[in-house]
This record gives structure tokens, sequence and C-alpha cells, in this order.
């Protein structure tokens, strides 16, 4: 299972929130480069990143922080703000290694199709951010009242081969990912899912990868001190 450290970008900053609540941002890191050095150091090879501005208002403000983290060796995973073909093209160009698409692949499901066309399946991911298990758009503000396992059916359909679920319920809790949910997405579809959202142990991690789950991201619990990233490394590999 491939390992995801995360960082969430917000006004320059690496921030953290709890349940995708915009009231609870808090700075978890001060230097966005180093921490980008320390994940490659524990033996990370790709780092998910969010432009949380991006994915609020559709602009991506927070660019310098993700080519740092291009700079540093790992390949970027980017959500937040990515919304037409010439967003793509724009962190492509600026060295990221898989876009990710969420608001834009529910309101604008040709864009997934051509950009999966364009770039290929694998630079390519969608994002199932799910509350209740409806899919949540524009910075999981809103509810879009779509089922997430029949959105990520439709993806799938449209070539998509990566799924990110995020269980907006779980994020940021460091109470466990949501497994059933997990279970059912994986019984829906068969896209590689990248879990996300409740990681709070290596004994969660374990269990993921038990599962037969491409990745996993880790947010908040990297930056408690809950997860021992280069143990996690080691006992699941990197890729």
């Amino acid at each position: 299972m491939i390992l995801f450290p995360a960082m969430d970008l917000k006004d320059g900053q690496v921030v953290r929130l709890y349940k995708g609540d915009f009231a609870t941002v808090q700075q978890v890191a001060q230097d966005p480069a180093a921490t980008a050095v320390a994940f490659r150091a524990a033996g990370a090879a790709y780092v998910h990143m969010v432009d949380l501005d991006g994915a609020k208002n559709g602009r991506r403000q927070n660019m310098d922080m993700v080519r740092a983290a291009v700079q540093s060796g790992l390949r970027v995973q980017l959500g937040g703000g990515i919304r037409t073909q010439e967003d793509l093209q724009a962190v492509f160009d600026a060295g990221v290694y898989r876009a990710v698409l969420g608001s834009a692949a529910v309101t604008d499901p040709q864009l997934v199709a051509d950009a999966v066309a364009r770039w290929g399946a694998e630079r390519i991911a969608v994002g199932v951010d799910a509350r209740g298990g409806k899919v949540r758009t524009a910075g999981w503000v809103e509810d879009s009242g779509l089922d997430y396992c029949e959105f990520a059916r439709s993806m799938e359909a449209l070539g998509v081969s990566t799924l990110i679920f995020t269980d907006i319920d779980t994020d940021g809790t460091l109470q466990g990912p949501a497994f059933e949910s997990l279970a059912r997405l994986q019984k829906a579809v068969q896209c590689r899912i990248i879990a996300s959202g409740g990681v709070s142990s290596n004994e969660d991690l374990r269990r993921l990868s038990a599962m037969g789950l491409y990745g996993a991201i880790i947010g908040k619990a990297w930056y408690t001190g809950a997860v021992d990233l280069a143990r996690a490394v080691k006992e699941e590999g990197a890729q």
C-alpha cells in the first residue's frame, strides 16, 4: 500500500481542519519545504497536497509551496481548485505528478473524461468526499445529493482508475478511518482506492493495507506523532 503523508495549504501555511470545517483551521507546520523533506527522509515517495483556498473559491493560491514539495523529490498528488484543462496544464507544468479533481468532477464530468484521455488515467484521480454517504463539493461545504458509490461508478465509467475517498466525519478526528464505507466502495468499483480521513495509528494503516487498498493518506496523525511514518513505510512499503 502506498502511503501519502499530507499537507493542507491555506494562506501560505500548512494547516489542518477538523471534519473539513474552515472555522477550525490550525497551523501545524512552520516550513512546508522542511516538512516535505521530513516526509522524504522517512521514506515516503509521495505527498498528498490540498490547496484549501482553491478548493473553496476555485483559485489556487499556494503553488509556491507545491513547487517546493516537487523540488524535494516527492511525487506530488494535488487537489483543490483544479477545474479546467488550463488548471490541469498549469499544475502539471509546475511538476505535479497526479491531479485530483473534486468539485469539477461533479459539475463537469466531461472534464474528467477529457482529462483522462489527454493525460492518462495514472495522472488523474477523482476525489470522492462524502458526509452521510452523500458527495460534498466546494471545499466540502455544498451537498451534491449524490450517493458516493453511484458517483464513483460514474467516474469509473469515464475511465478513472484512481479514487480518493474521504469520509468527512472522520477527517481530522484521529478516531480511525471509515472502514465500512471503504469496504462498500471496494465492492462498488474496480478502481484503485486511496483512503483519507481518520487515520490515528500504525495499526489503522495495517488494517487498511489488509483490505487491499491502493493507498492511505496520513494527515493529522503524523503532525501529532500518532503515526510513525518511517515504520509504516517499512511495513507497508512505498512506491
